[in-house]
């Protein structure tokens, strides 16, 4: 597995020999990428991967010019490998690795600009993972589709193979209005 673009772009990626994480792939990575890259959000965004893996998801997103990745990780074998990528790669200085349950830190961190979150096959609490987020823009990826979620807008939904990826952001109120109009 590598870096499919950036500063790092065809660096290695070491990913655990374990059914337990189930890196992204390279063409998913990619089009998510190019997707979020089309908005313009990922240079110099403060990004939040949940259930990190390999940390290929953040790493890509600091190749591409993040100004900084808390990957969140519980697995003990995965976070051996995320650690050893990031030290590798020499990210250390623009990265946060967090031992913890993903599903408690979105509401922790203040002022994210892109979520991104790609938990175990079968997660389908994905209202509880975002819902106090404070994200300008959140990837989700499943085994299936996702549905809408309350408080979110889904701007895109892709299959990729097996993959789905959602794309949502806030559901904000209009500016100017007043609430009871």
């Amino acid at each position: 597995m590598r870096v499919v673009a950036g500063d790092l772009r065809g660096r290695r990626i070491e990913a655990p020999i374990s059914e337990a994480t189930r890196p992204t792939t390279d063409k998913v990575r990619q089009a998510v990428f190019n997707a979020l890259g089309s908005l313009d959000i990922v240079e110099g965004a403060r990004v939040l991967d949940l259930f990190a893996g390999t940390g290929a998801m953040g790493i890509e997103a600091l190749s591409r010019g993040a100004a900084h990745c808390v990957f969140v990780e519980r697995d003990r074998d995965a976070l051996v490998i995320l650690k050893k990528n990031v030290a590798a790669l020499g990210l250390t200085d623009r990265s946060t690795v967090l031992a913890v349950d993903a599903t408690s830190v979105a509401s922790r961190q203040p002022e994210i600009d892109i979520l991104i979150a790609d938990p175990p096959y079968g997660f389908d609490q994905w209202r509880d993972l975002i819902v106090d987020a404070d994200a300008a823009f959140v990837v989700l990826e499943s085994d299936r589709a996702i549905g809408e979620i309350e408080g979110w807008e889904t701007l895109r939904a892709k299959k990729y193979g097996r993959t789905h990826v959602s794309f949502l952001q806030p559901v904000e109120a209009p500016h100017g209005t007043v609430e009871g109009e």
